[in-house]
Formats: C-alpha cells, structure tokens, sequence
C-alpha cells in the first residue's frame, strides 16, 4: 500500500519584510477543511477561506519589531501542519528636528486624566475587533493626493524624542472628501484630544483604519459603511500646524504602513480583486 502524505503550501506577498510592512500569507491545503489557524509573532492571525481549499491571512509587522527570524504556523487540522520563516530585515526611518511652542510638546496638566481616558478607550477599541472580516473589496485610498509624510519618522521636538509617526500623512485642502478605505463598522466618531475629530473603522479580523484631523464628520459610531464612504472633510483638528489627513492602519495590532495595505491589498494589486 503507499502511503499518501497530505500537505499544504505557504505562499508569502510583502513590499518587503521589514519593521511596519504588511505580510500576506496564501494558503493552499490539499482538500477542504472548515478551519486554519495561524500564529506569527506571539499572536493568534485569523485566516479566512478565499476557495474551496484556499485561505489567506494579514500579518503585520509591527513598527518596533526587532530584525530577526520569526516563525510564522499554520494548522489545518488533523496533523496538516507547515512553518513559514519570516526574516525580518532591519529598516531605517528618517528623523526629524522641529523647535515649536513649548506647549505644543508638552499637554498642560489639565489634560492628563482626558488624555489617560482616551488611551484607554482606543486600546480597549483595538483589543476587541470584530471576529468576521468585514471587507470583501480592495481597499481604497482615502483621499486623492499622495503622502508626503513618511511612516515611521522619529520626531525630535525641541531636544525631546516623540513617538515615532504611525501612520502615513496626506497634505490635502481643507474640506477634501475624506473616504472609507474599506468596509466596516465604525467604532469611533469624536473628537480626540491629539488626533483632533477622528474616525476609526473596524474592517474585521484585526484590522482597523484611523482617519485623524477631520474638519467635520459625517459618520455616527455604530455605522456600517461600504468602501469609499464620505466619512468627513479633512481639517486641522488636533495637535496639527495645518490641514492634512492622518491614515493609520493596524494589523492584528502590528502598526503597519497603509501605503503596503494599498500596495497589497489595493485595486493595483494582484491579491485581491473586487468579485
């Protein structure tokens, strides 16, 4: 009798596998199973099924990981098992230096318990997403003009370090439509002490956009909204020195750049497509 010995295929999809960069794996098993889990960098990545015996799942490489080899384990069940090595590269991210307004660095003591408060909210936001994947199209930019602040930018303001830049900034005008890069449900819709008025959309499945600095908006928390939805105008609000759009992409809460997320998973790319 020969023993037949079933396996399954890793495929992996990134700009690069580097600090802050998305990572899209592609699963092919040998026959239907109703679940795949995977695990990378110490965390559970839900997968989803794209065909019969197809899954695919985001892993995203947080902003501060530290280079290295870093497993990444598929389980199908039943003893269908692999292990993809992901060998992340160093990277290096510009600096900045700025001499501002004293007040600009450092909030008044007024502001601590709202800024306490806030934190909290957004880490409880980003700790429970929503289990089923909202989006089933490509992903869309949110507003038309390129970004012209570069993701993971340490900021040296008047001698003091700041926190390195988690997003990717777009200098649009005032009052530019600001769109819903895609599906999901809006988590929160309020003004924010440092991100100024700020919409956050749960896509599912780990992955959450934030759209910081509005002018106005146009969404309610609780709002399920399809890709490209007017969600406001882009503003000044916040702790900003003038209009642009603040985008700010989390992956299974791995910091990642949007301008990958579009590259990957955007209407150019090869990994989706709109059905």
């Amino acid at each position: 009798m020969i023993a037949i010995v079933l396996a399954l295929d890793i495929a992996v999809q990134a700009r690069s596998v580097q600090p802050g960069e998305l990572v899209v794996l592609s699963i092919t098993l040998p026959d239907r199973r109703d679940t795949v889990r995977v695990r990378a960098f110490d965390h559970d990545v839900p997968a989803f099924a794209t065909g019969p015996a197809a899954w695919r799942a985001l892993v995203g490489i947080d902003l501060d990981r530290k280079p290295g080899p870093y497993d990444v384990t598929v389980d199908a069940g039943g003893g269908l098992t692999a292990t993809e090595t992901l060998v992340v590269r160093p990277k290096s991210f510009p600096t900045r230096r700025l001499t501002v307004d004293e007040n600009f660095v450092n909030p008044p003591a007024s502001a601590e318990a709202r800024i306490a408060q806030e934190a909290e909210l957004l880490a409880s936001v980003y700790a429970h997403p929503a289990h089923e994947r909202q989006w089933t199209t490509a992903f869309v930019r949110p507003v038309p003009q390129p970004a012209n602040s570069r993701f993971g930018t340490r900021s040296v303001f008047n001698g003091q370090p700041r926190n390195a830049h988690g997003g990717a900034d777009f200098l649009s005008p005032a009052g530019t439509p600001i769109h819903a890069p895609n599906a999901g449900r809006v988590v929160i819709a309020r003004e924010l002490y440092f991100s100024g008025n700020t919409v956050i959309i749960d896509h599912g499945q780990g992955v959450f956009s934030m759209l910081a600095h509005l002018s106005t908006i146009r969404v309610h928390e609780g709002d399920r909204l399809d890709a490209g939805a007017v969600v406001g105008q882009v503003g000044a609000t916040g702790r900003v020195t003038g209009p642009h759009l603040h985008w700010a992409v989390r992956v299974n809460d791995a910091r990642v750049d949007p301008l990958s997320v579009l590259q990957l998973l955007g209407e150019e790319s090869n990994v989706v497509r709109r059905p």
